[in-house]
């Protein structure tokens, strides 16, 4: 889901891609805009994006604000409380939320799916990439 939305966004403007135990506040600072992509684990945002808000929180807080963000969170169920936990996150940070989160359900719910890897179907996948592209043409246009 990431990499889609990257290679969408790169095609406009200068994109990184950063995997979110690699990512610092300096990233945050350094971008225009921002998605966070994310899976839902247990109902609740992963353990490693949750340390990656946790590091780069305060760091940032005051220094980011009106930037433009989305997400897109991968569930096995439901979604809807990673991306309410990440929308909560992105408000006191004061970002703008360009689009309503894009939830990708695996319908993963026995123990052997659940630690499957996922493959994110095509159809999914190309919302991945609108995102990228809108977030990429909106920066390049300065509409964010």
């Amino acid at each position: 889901m990431a990499e889609a939305a990257f290679e969408a966004a790169r095609i406009e403007t200068p994109t990184v891609l950063k995997r979110a135990e690699q990512a610092i506040a300096e990233d945050l600072l350094q971008a225009d805009g921002y998605i966070f992509c994310a899976p839902e684990n247990l109902a609740a945002l992963s353990g490693v994006m949750k340390d990656f808000f946790d590091r780069c929180y305060y760091p940032v807080l005051g220094r980011i604000e009106g930037r433009p963000y989305a997400q897109m969170i991968c569930a096995g169920s439901d979604g809807e409380n990673a991306a309410r936990q990440t929308a909560r996150i992105a408000r006191g940070w004061r970002l703008r939320e360009v689009q309503p989160p894009i939830i990708v359900c695996t319908h993963a719910q026995t123990p052997k799916e659940i630690l499957a890897d996922k493959v994110i179907q095509e159809n999914q996948l190309s919302l991945c990439r609108d995102l990228g592209a809108a977030m990429g043409a909106g920066l390049f246009m300065g509409v964010f």
